[in-house]
């Protein structure tokens, strides 16, 4: 089986994992999978991770009061339509969802690209 976005993977696995009350995702790990995990856990989505030595990552998710703390997972972006958006969009559209953004300093939220004054490839959108 071949995986053209392993990003669209990961975010779909995260969404069934978290929905079905599992508590550790595997994945086979990539630099922007490791990104985007890191940015979650930074921002308390997620408990954290570990790697293995066969290259995968395990997530380890997170849930209140037997409810999962990730809810919904919309990816955005796709590998055949990109979205990019200017930080402009970021002022009009404030909202209490988690907005993942990939810019030139990397994976931001849209708290984080507000401050930099940054824009780029809108990712998902987290609840």
């Amino acid at each position: 089986m071949i995986l053209t976005s392993t990003l669209s993977n990961f975010l779909s696995n995260l969404k069934n994992h978290s929905l079905s009350k599992k508590t550790i995702l595997k994945q086979q790990k990539t630099k922007q999978i490791i990104q985007l995990v890191n940015l979650l856990v930074k921002e308390g989505y997620l408990n954290g991770y570990y790697l293995s030595g066969n290259n995968m990552i395990h997530v380890m998710l997170k849930y209140n009061q037997e409810q999962a703390v990730i809810q919904n997972v919309k990816q955005i972006s796709k590998p055949g339509k990109r979205i990019y958006i200017k930080n402009k969009w970021l002022y009009q559209n404030k909202t209490p969802n988690l907005y993942v953004i990939s810019t030139n300093e990397g994976f931001v939220t849209q708290n984080q690209a507000l401050q930099l004054n940054l824009g780029g490839e809108l990712i998902c959108k987290i609840n």
